[in-house]
Parts: C-alpha cells; structure tokens; sequence
C-alpha cells in the first residue's frame, strides 16, 4: 500500500509540473507569441522561427506527452479504486483530445509553418493555429474537471455521480463537435486573444451546467 501510495504521489506530482509547463507554454504561444509575430521585423522574425519557436515546440509537445502518460497512470488507479465520476471522465477525455492535437496536428504543421520540412506552409499553419485555439479553448474546463474530480462539493468528490444521467452523454458530444471543428472546422469567434478566453469560460459554465443539473 505504501509503494502505490507513493507512486500515486509521484504521478501526482509530476502531472502538475509537466501540465504547467505544458500549458504555460500554450497560453504563450496563443497569447504572446502570435502577436510578436505579427509585429517582429522581418530580421527578429527569422530568427525567432529559426532558434526560438522550435525550442519552445520541443518543450511544449514534450510537456504535453509526459503530462498523458501521468495523468493516465492516475486514470488507471482511480478506476481500479472505483473512484471515478463524471467530472474525471470529462476532464480526462478533454485532456487527451488536447494531446493528441499538440502530436498529430499542432507539431506536424509547425513543422512545415516553420520552413523545417517542405509543404503549404500558410495553409500549415492555420490548421496549426485552429487546434491550438481549440487546445485554449478546452483548458479552461478541463482543468475545472480535475480540480472538481475530488473536490467540487456538487459532485461529492472521488466516487460520486457516476449514475448513467444524460448530462456525461451531452458533454461528451460537445466536446466532440469542438474536436471535429478543430480538424475541419473555422476559429470563428477564437480568433483572438480575448475571444478565445471569453469562449472557455463560457465552455467550462456550459459543460459545468450540464454535469451538476443534468
């Protein structure tokens, strides 16, 4: 018990520090670097997809990885605990959407945004950009769900509501449709900064609404 006590911990731990880095690194590239890009001299930006953006990919799709395989050691523990609910299946199924969006659509299309492979590199980097805003888009309530999993007074915490209600069906299907547009849809109202924000809050108020109404 105390081994599995302490792995438990560990993966703990090192969800949070890799999901830090990994999502700090999200917010900035959504909200700090793309605006530099569109202002930087076209010297400083050369140089900055040169040497600084694939640095800063490095780190970001590497977060990202190590923040899955932690959290799935979690996932894992908590359901031979019995202890899931809606608020983890939620959250969970968010996180992994937003992973696998950083290694099968975010990174290979910076690749080639960034000149370092050959292919459409505008065409490239929007799809990059659209998932990426989707990625902004579910942080806001996929990092609610992992917080409400043990500790949301609604939910009862670890264990609780996990009785089959339609509200997990229809957040589910939402969060679907968002993915489905990251892959073939328009940014719509994420095209900036602050509308992407706005739409993650109303996102994660929606989906919230849903989970402990529904």
């Amino acid at each position: 018990m105390e081994t599995m006590n302490l792995i438990n911990f560990l993966a703990r731990w090192g969800h949070l520090l890799f999901g830090i880095t990994w999502i700090g690194l999200l917010y900035y590239f959504n909200f700090i670097q793309g605006g530099y890009f569109k202002k930087a001299t076209p010297e400083a930006l050369k140089d900055a997809k040169a040497h600084l953006a694939p640095e800063a990919l490095w780190w970001f799709r590497w977060g990202a990885m190590f923040t899955f395989l932690t959290g799935l050691i979690l996932l894992v523990g908590l359901a031979k605990q019995s202890l899931m609910n809606v608020y983890i299946v939620a959250g969970a199924a968010m996180g992994t959407l937003m992973f696998l969006n950083v290694w099968l659509i975010i990174w290979p299309n910076q690749k080639i945004a960034l000149g370092m492979v050959e292919g459409d590199g505008p065409t490239a980097a929007g799809k990059a950009l659209l998932a990426s805003r989707t990625n902004v888009l579910f942080s806001g309530p996929m990092a609610f769900f992992m917080l409400a999993g043990p500790h949301f007074v609604s939910g009862g915490g670890y264990g609780a509501k996990m009785d089959g209600s339609t509200g997990i069906w229809v957040t589910l299907a939402i969060i679907a449709a968002l993915e489905v547009n990251a892959l073939v849809g328009k940014q719509g109202p994420m095209t900036t900064v602050k509308g992407v924000i706005t739409c993650s809050m109303i996102l994660t108020a929606v989906l919230v609404g849903l989970l402990v109404l529904v």
